[in-house]
């Protein structure tokens, strides 16, 4: 009784600081008054080719997604919306549908909404003027019938902080990326090359409307950025001056309140900044409510730093007589390198694993090609070349990315992943001839600059590739039996195993199978056999060992 007296105090002092919180944030609008209101009309040319004035948006036979956009904030916003009205509304659903499944509670999905409008009240307060004007313009397409998680403009900036809270309070579980830089004598002509890994996983339907987004803002620098419906942040990008941008999670406490989501941070600099003195002076202006690494490049001084920030601190990383910078999820600057936090990361997560991997991967190539890079991102196999096991957090290529991106910014050009993970031909576009001063051509012909594709990973025709894609299957299948404890069926085990054999998490799911039955023994086997294997994080190697304690405790 005591435990249900405390969820309602709990509920209703929740209510009481809603309603207290949250009323002039729940009734903001951005000042749209000096901008373009015109509604665009869009002319569909086919199923995959929609254009508006000089905006459009097509899908290339890559399957990826290509927008053009031009003009003041809402201009932009509107532009967008209309371009991309089916796939926003498809997206909207596909994000908080696997929110419904991850909370199938319509009581604490209630709750959830209460405290996203408290969580979120000053938003409003830290995102400039600029970038809630284009949210506004592309939320009137946003889909009407999730309005009682919030009005259309307030979710959609509430969507714009959900990288940062998703980091945050699940701890990295999304994300776990690596990225490099190269330059110098490290290149075949000296120039900038950059290359990383987008591994943020919500779903394979979140991943499937990849963007490539090119804008031509009225104020600013003409950019581009690999992005998904909804979202004008920047996590990966490079602007007509040749500065290039992606970011990193770091290690964060739970924040108390939303400041400026990191990606719109991202995307200001890369809008506004030429420079990696520029991209600092505007980290510097603002607050953020979690830890990121940010990787800046910039053709105009050849080289890459890392800006890595925090709620309460800024560093900045660079090397120094060096020619490569290596990312993942933990920070190298005096500033933070020092926080426990960060040491927790370095000691219980993949970060440190990968950033080796890349390193050694680095050494082995004297001279870096983008060829060169697109492979390095497309690597699976552990330290030494050591087997892993397919979709293993510890690989660079942990087959589940968003994206995978290369840059050489001295030439604007930019390399980005088709499906599926990063195996897919990297298509190529040059920025010089988007942004050029001849008008884009149409609406119906693609951006890419073919000749310069990088072919698909020859490893997709492989039986091994084909086992994987099986095994992902035949994974959710073992999912669901843990979840409810029900039975499998003789042979599963067996075949899920062969599937990929070198994977920890194929034992070690047998091993929990056959611990919840109580069959010890055979338990025993499998977790042995998973400690054998190359475990993802500390954490989950110690949680198989205080099994086999439990086992060796009862009488077998």
């Amino acid at each position: 009784m005591k435990k249900h007296i405390g969820h309602i105090v709990f509920i209703v002092l929740a209510l009481v600081a809603v309603s207290c919180g949250t009323s002039k944030s729940m009734h903001h609008q951005p000042e749209l008054q000096s901008f373009n209101h015109t509604i665009p009309v869009v002319t569909k040319e086919s199923d995959t080719a929609f254009c508006t004035g000089n905006n459009f948006l097509l899908k290339n036979k890559q399957n990826l997604w290509e927008l053009y956009v031009e003009g003041d904030p809402l201009e932009r916003g509107l532009a967008i919306g209309s371009l991309t009205d089916s796939l926003l509304k498809k997206q909207e659903h596909v994000f908080f549908d696997r929110v419904d499944d991850l909370i199938p509670s319509n009581f604490k999905r209630n709750i959830l909404v209460h405290f996203l409008k408290w969580y979120n009240r000053k938003l409003y307060q830290n995102v400039d003027n600029e970038y809630q004007a284009e949210i506004y313009g592309l939320s009137q397409y946003s889909p009407k019938n999730l309005s009682y998680i919030a009005p259309n403009f307030l979710r959609d900036m509430y969507l714009h902080g959900a990288h940062d809270i998703g980091h945050a309070v699940q701890d990295l579980a999304l994300v776990g990326c690596t990225s490099f830089a190269v330059w110098g004598n490290k290149t075949e002509d000296g120039d900038l090359i950059l290359g990383r890994n987008f591994d943020f996983y919500a779903g394979d339907a979140f991943a499937k409307d990849k963007i490539i987004a090119f804008i031509k803002p009225k104020e600013g620098y003409p950019f581009m950025m690999v992005t998904w419906p909804g979202m004008i942040g920047v996590c990966s990008g490079m602007n007509a001056e040749g500065l290039t941008l992606t970011i990193n999670a770091g290690k964060s406490k739970i924040p108390l309140i939303a400041k400026t989501p990191i990606s719109i941070l991202t995307r200001e600099i890369l809008q506004y900044a030429k420079t990696i003195d520029e991209a600092i002076a505007i980290a510097k202006k603002k607050k953020v409510f979690v830890s990121e690494s940010i990787m800046v490049g910039s053709a105009n001084e050849n080289k890459a730093v890392l800006i890595e920030i925090a709620p309460d601190n800024l560093g900045v990383y660079e090397v120094s007589n060096g020619n490569q910078l290596v990312c993942s999820n933990h920070f190298q600057s005096d500033a933070l390198k020092d926080n426990e936090r960060n040491k927790d990361q370095i000691k219980n997560s993949h970060s440190q694993y990968r950033f080796d991997r890349m390193t050694q991967l680095l050494d082995e190539n004297p001279k870096i090609t983008t060829q060169i890079a697109v492979d390095i991102l497309r690597n699976k196999e552990g330290i030494n070349n050591q087997p892993l096991g397919y979709g293993n957090d510890k690989a660079l290529n942990h087959l589940l990315a968003h994206h995978g991106v290369v840059f050489q910014p001295s030439k604007r050009l930019v390399w980005v992943s088709a499906s599926p993970y990063q195996l897919g031909e990297f298509v190529c576009y040059d920025l010089n001839t988007i942004f050029g001063n001849q008008k884009v051509k149409n609406c119906i012909v693609s951006l890419e600059d073919e000749k310069r594709n990088i072919p698909a990973d020859p490893f997709l025709k492989t039986v091994a590739y084909q086992n994987y894609e099986q095994f992902r299957i035949e994974d959710k299948k073992m999912d669901l039996v843990l979840k409810n404890k029900s039975n499998l069926h003789s042979s599963f085990i067996e075949n899920y195993q062969s599937l990929n054999p070198d994977y920890w998490v194929v034992y070690y799911k047998a091993g929990l199978y056959f611990y919840q039955n109580k069959k010890y023994t055979l338990a025993k086997e499998q977790f042995e056999k998973a400690l054998a294997k190359e475990i993802s994080t500390l954490p989950e190697k110690e949680e198989i060992i205080n099994y086999l304690k439990k086992i060796n405790r009862k009488r077998l």
